[in-house]
C-alpha cells in the first residue's frame, strides 16, 4: 500500500486559500470593470445631453445638469481608484497564496516520484528473490 503524503492536510489548505484568493480576484476584477462601464456610461450620457439654451432658467439648469455629472463623475473616478487599489491588493494576496501552493505542490510530486522509485525496487527486490530460488532449485533438480 503507498504511503499518503504527509503534508496533504497543508498542501488541501493552502489551495483553498489560493482558491479563496481566485475568487476575490475575481471580484475585484468584477468591481472594476463596473466601474469602468459605469464612467463610461455617465460620460457617454454627459455627452449626449442638449447644450441649448432658450432661457435664463435652462441655462442655469444645464448648468447645475454638468456640475453635478463632474461631481458624479469625481466620485466615480474616486471609487474606480479605491477599486484598482483593492484588486491590486487581491492581485498580491493571490500571487502569494500561489507561491506557498506551488511549493507544496512540488513536494508532493517529490514525494510521489520517492515512493513509486521505493516500490519499484521492492518489486525488483522480490523478482530477484523469485529468479534466484528458481535458479537454486533447478540447481537441485539437476545435481539431485
Amino acid at each position: 500500500m503507498a504511503r499518503s503524503f504527509p503534508l496533504a492536510g497543508l498542501l488541501r489548505l493552502r489551495q483553498v486559500q489560493q482558491d479563496q484568493a481566485a475568487i476575490d480576484l475575481s471580484a475585484a476584477n468584477a468591481r472594476v470593470a463596473e466601474g469602468t462601464a459605469r464612467q463610461r456610461r455617465a460620460r457617454s450620457t454627459l455627452g449626449a445631453t442638449s447644450s441649448e439654451a432658450t432661457s435664463a432658467a435652462v441655462l442655469y439648469a444645464v448648468a447645475a445638469s454638468r456640475a453635478a455629472s463632474r461631481s458624479m463623475l469625481a466620485e466615480l473616478q474616486a471609487l474606480d481608484c479605491d477599486h484598482r487599489a483593492s484588486l491590486d491588493a487581491a492581485n498580491t494576496a493571490f500571487t502569494a497564496a500561489r507561491a506557498r501552493s506551488i511549493g507544496l505542490e512540488k513536494l508532493e510530486l517529490r514525494f510521489d516520484d520517492a515512493v513509486a522509485d521505493g516500490m519499484l525496487v521492492a518489486e525488483q527486490a522480490v523478482l530477484d528473490e523469485i529468479s534466484s530460488t528458481g535458479w537454486h532449485r533447478t540447481r537441485e533438480v539437476d545435481a539431485g
